[in-house]
């Protein structure tokens, strides 16, 4: 059951221009996920697999359309090549809202050992990340949005346990 915060969360992407979203399956992103498949005014393409989400973005991109991806940082480790030599070299702006597996109160121990990479994965592709720990931080995603169509890069936008367990 969606939450206010998955109300919010796909408000301001509408707000800020996103209209084309592709998400893959995630239990932490399951009601932001039901929210986006009722809201009208984004187009939903759910993936099989992070890399192919990131083509359908660069292809809505360059079909005039102002995307976002939506998964698990697991999967951050598939998804370099792609990033870096479709995403980042066309300049495209991607916000990637990413659930945080393997932190503090993860309850599967396999999702710690990619938690321990993520950041530094991020860092040596010199993607701005966000790490959302509380609700209050969602109070940057509008900059946040806005700032990855100035700049036409990615940014990484980190949502761990502690922030969806403590979301009314």
């Amino acid at each position: 059951m969606a939450k206010n915060m998955d109300l919010r969360i796909i408000d301001e992407f509408v707000n800020n221009g996103v209209n084309f979203i592709t998400s893959v399956p995630c239990k932490q992103l399951a009601g932001v996920i039901e929210v986006l498949e009722e809201t009208p005014a984004i187009t939903h393409v759910p993936s099989n697999k992070e890399d192919e989400g990131m083509g359908l973005c660069a292809g809505a991109y360059m079909g005039g359309m102002r995307p976002a991806i939506m998964m698990q940082n697991t999967a951050l480790g598939v998804v370099v090549n792609t990033l870096a030599t479709l995403i980042q070299y066309y300049q495209i702006p991607l916000p990637m809202l990413i659930s945080y597996r393997g932190e503090v109160g993860e309850p599967v121990a396999c999702q710690v050992e990619m938690a321990l990479h993520t950041k530094a994965i991020l860092n040596q592709l010199h993607i701005p990340t966000y790490h959302f720990h509380r609700p209050e931080d969602a109070d940057e995603l509008p900059g946040i949005l806005s700032h990855t169509q100035m700049c036409k890069k990615p940014v990484a936008i980190l949502t761990d346990a502690s922030f969806w367990r403590a979301a009314t």
